[in-house]
């Protein structure tokens, strides 16, 4: 047995001690050796951050033993009580005048350039989820059509009921801005809540610059426009405005917000902020959500290999 002060004898320590020059530790052949020393530097103190320290374990990055660090739960918006005359599922809309639209990153995608099913979150303006929505289209359409593909969008609540559903046709036309005024060539999608109920339409107005969209009723009587920017300058946000027909004025917006040099050039995931009057009837709110989806594809659903936006 080694005394203190002499050098240590016998065996080396055990795999997984920390070097006697780390601190918090006793050092080998020292009293304490192999015990991390309370107060110094690494030694974890209550309500430590994972990943970070431990109470009463030293962690050291790249250390056998670091704790794993383990991704936040998804905090759902809590069910609101049902409204006399509002479809189910919508009621959440109620409560909120933003949305934010996060599309999730496919790294299958992002590698290879084969264009994948697209996933959504929907959030509220404090990050509790609202939706989720998944994209439903045949594969032949997403590789050779991309942007002009046909697709259903499934959108669901916390429980994975789905209280929104919008179908989209197949468009020949990209950006047709002058084909729009051909009811046959113009972008048009169809908004369900619930399944089987249609709420509301949205169709690309006859308008070759900028880019215009209608919000329509059940009975495709425009509620709001909307109107895009006549040119995208780089690396800001885009807005598209919510326009009340009656008088011109502006009453929302949606918004494809810029996330970023390497997200912007390497995947074609895109974050969208949605805001809007909130006394708007929610059958209106879930059709601008179905707004929001269509301008998405037709100007931002692009190859992440070819990932150029333009009008």
């Amino acid at each position: 047995m080694s005394k203190v002060g002499q050098a240590p004898t016998g065996p080396p320590p055990p795999q997984g001690y920390v070097a006697a020059a780390q601190p918090g530790y006793g050092q080998y052949g020292q009293p304490g050796y192999g015990q991390p020393v309370m107060g110094q530097p690494g030694y974890g103190q209550p309500g430590a951050h994972a990943g970070h320290a431990v109470h009463g374990q030293q962690v050291i990055l790249g250390q056998p033993g670091m704790p794993m660090a383990h991704p936040a739960p998804v905090v759902w918006m809590p069910m609101p009580a049902g409204i006399p005359g509002c479809p189910q599922g919508l009621e959440y809309l109620a409560q909120i005048d933003q949305i934010l639209v996060k599309q999730k990153i496919d790294m299958f995608e992002m590698f290879t350039g084969w264009e994948q099913k697209n996933k959504y979150k929907l959030l509220n303006s404090v990050g509790q989820q609202v939706y989720s929505a998944k994209e439903e289209s045949g594969a032949c359409e997403r590789q050779c059509c991309q942007s002009n593909r046909g697709f259903t969008m499934h959108i669901t609540d916390n429980a994975d009921k789905e209280v929104i559903r919008l179908e989209r046709e197949f468009r020949c036309w990209k950006d047709s801005c002058w084909f729009a005024c051909c009811s046959c060539c113009a972008h048009l999608i169809k908004v369900e809540a619930p399944v089987g109920t249609t709420v509301g339409y949205v169709k690309q107005k006859c308008s070759p610059f900028p880019p215009k969209f209608a919000i329509l009723d059940d009975d495709k009587d425009e509620v709001l426009s909307i109107e895009g920017p006549c040119c995208i300058i780089p690396c800001t946000d885009v807005e598209f405005k919510v326009i009340s027909p009656k008088n011109g004025a502006e009453v929302g917006k949606v918004t494809k917000q810029w996330s970023g040099m390497a997200r912007e050039l390497f995947t074609d995931a895109d974050n969208f902020g949605i805001s809007f009057p909130m006394d708007l009837d929610v059958k209106m709110k879930a059709t601008m959500l179905g707004a929001c989806f269509l301008i998405d594809f037709m100007y931002f659903e692009t190859n992440s290999n070819d990932n150029h936006h333009h009008f």
